[in-house]
């Protein structure tokens, strides 16, 4: 349906139009007219009109002043002008306004007509455009919060992804260097520094999700959220630079002090937010940390790591990254930064200690518990209390400068081997049982879901771990191996091309022509025809 105004104070030219448009366009058009400049800007803010037919010289208000107006808020309607002046000016003025045509009375009805369906094809256009635009924007509602999912799960939770990060940032549109983590805590009420009914406040957080998005992004408009953790949603806010100066902590601190009350309001629950301190892409960890602790050392509402003390101060030439870097390679199974790191820490100590042994001792001694636990923690393995009844006792007898040194590398050694071969076994069994299933199965219809469910980890987990492993994609394996198998049945048998189609998994006989061809560069026709 269009909308058509017809806006001239002359009754003959508004009936031969109403007459022209019934009749060539029966039941596609509402009409509506009106007599004066100031009643067809009134009517169009009502009747909003697809089209306009406007003379110029209308009572009060011209028709350019009219249109002008209109323009303002209206301006995707299709002007188009009558005129019983040939004048430049007027035809300078219409140009400027971007109207549809301008026309000169007398005019032709078949001039009327066409103009009329140049218009709607126009209006039609447009309309498809909007549509399609609105298509794109609705999945990117539905993308965006799996590729920030992703981002966040990839920033905070796996080892060794640098590449995949950089792409995550690339389509965010992220370029900064450096960030901070926000965490929103909610809950029904406060008790202590905990929020009470978690499971209740997890339904609240998933079916509203959507909406505290819009809420936290009204606040931090460049802000990347993960779905709710629980009780928590976790929120990544980049940064320019490496520090964040009082006034910008203040302004942080109230911007999130409004989107907690937003979404109080909103769900009708407390709301504690804790924000931890500016970091690079690969130490975001650590601000992740920082914001749990501001939230479980403080009983205010919104707390910034640097205002209650989160971190631990060190002694100025404390060697605080290689500390760092000592555990994050015991964690990640780096046998050898495990032993580069241990060593230049013993070294900071012999060169430190002032003479103080015991100072070397206890933070050898401290190392290598943290280690283990690590270890323990990291491998599954069982915790035995008594196993390491010897430690002390060795430790105090050996030499500093031999014994103790190959004592602690050996423990942080055993430490980081004891998570790589975890990490080793649990990849290998999960990506060997994967392959079984789908050499059994390839045949059949055959998802990520399905494999990722019949060797039980996530589908996201077990995409990126099967790629890590295979050196290529699943969809991608499943394909070669499909092509592979249809080649083995053109080599040594008789089966027909649908029948070959079928039995290799594919249910569209084109679609298979297709992929063979994509992977071996002939038709599978072509394939057996070129057979010796």
């Amino acid at each position: 349906m269009y909308k058509i105004m017809i806006a001239d104070d002359e009754g003959i030219t508004v009936e031969g139009l109403q007459y022209i448009i019934s009749k060539n366009f029966e039941g596609q058009c509402s009409v509506e007219y009106a007599k004066t400049g100031r009643e067809v800007i009134e009517k169009a803010e009502t009747f909003r009109p697809d089209i306009t037919f406007m003379d110029i010289h209308m009572p009060g208000i011209n028709g350019i002043d009219a249109i002008r107006e209109i323009k303002k808020t209206q301006p995707a309607i299709k002007f188009i002008i009558l005129s019983a002046y040939d004048k430049f000016s007027y035809a300078k003025n219409a140009i400027e306004l971007g109207v549809f045509k301008y026309l000169n009375k007398p005019i032709e009805k078949q001039q009327i007509v066409e103009v009329i369906k140049e218009a709607m094809s126009s209006i039609d256009r447009n309309r498809e455009a909007r549509s399609e635009d609105l298509k794109i924007r609705e999945k990117l509602e539905t993308v965006v919060p799996m590729i920030e999912n992703g981002f966040i799960y990839d920033l905070l939770f796996r080892e060794n992804n640098n590449t995949d990060i950089m792409n995550f940032k690339n389509i965010l549109g992220i370029e900064q260097k450096y960030g901070y983590i926000i965490i929103f805590e909610f809950g029904e009420s406060i008790s202590g520094s905990s929020m009470t009914n978690i499971p209740g406040t997890t339904v609240i957080l998933q079916r509203e999700y959507s909406n505290i998005r819009e809420i936290i992004a009204d606040e931090f408009q460049n802000a990347v959220s993960c779905n709710p953790l629980a009780n928590k949603i976790v929120v990544y806010i980049p940064h320019d630079g490496a520090e964040l100066d009082y006034r910008l902590r203040s302004i942080v601190v109230d911007k999130a002090r409004s989107s907690a009350d937003s979404l109080s309001a909103r769900l009708g629950l407390e709301v504690r937010i804790g924000i931890g301190g500016i970091k690079t892409t690969k130490d975001m960890k650590e601000s992740y940390r920082e914001a749990l602790g501001a939230i479980a050392i403080t009983d205010r509402k919104v707390a910034h790591a640097d205002d209650v003390s989160v971190n631990i101060i060190y002694e100025e030439d404390y060697p605080i990254m290689i500390e760092k870097n000592l555990f994050k390679s015991v964690e990640q199974g780096n046998t050898e930064s495990a032993l580069d790191e241990a060593g230049r820490f013993y070294e900071w100590m012999t060169e430190c200690s002032n003479g103080n042994e015991y100072d070397i001792r206890l933070k050898v001694l401290e190392f290598v518990l943290r280690s283990e636990k690590i270890a323990h923690e990291l491998s599954g393995t069982s915790y035995v209390f008594s196993s390491r009844s010897g430690y002390l006792p060795a430790v105090n007898s050996m030499k500093l400068d031999n014994e103790l040194r190959e004592w602690f590398l050996s423990k942080v050694k055993s430490a980081a081997v004891k998570v790589a071969n975890t990490k080793k076994d649990k990849k290998g069994s999960v990506i060997n049982r994967a392959i079984e299933f789908i050499n059994k199965n390839y045949n059949s219809i055959l998802s990520l879901d399905d494999v990722s469910m019949e060797v039980d980890v996530t589908p996201y987990y077990f995409s990126r771990l099967f790629k890590e492993e295979m050196n290529i994609g699943f969809v991608e394996y499943v394909a070669k191996l499909r092509i592979e198998k249809a080649k083995e049945l053109l080599n040594c048998s008789d089966m027909s091309m649908k029948e070959i189609c079928l039995e290799v998994g594919y249910t569209d006989p084109n679609y298979f022509s297709r992929q063979f061809k994509k992977y071996e560069g002939v038709s599978p026709t072509e394939y057996r025809e070129g057979l010796p």
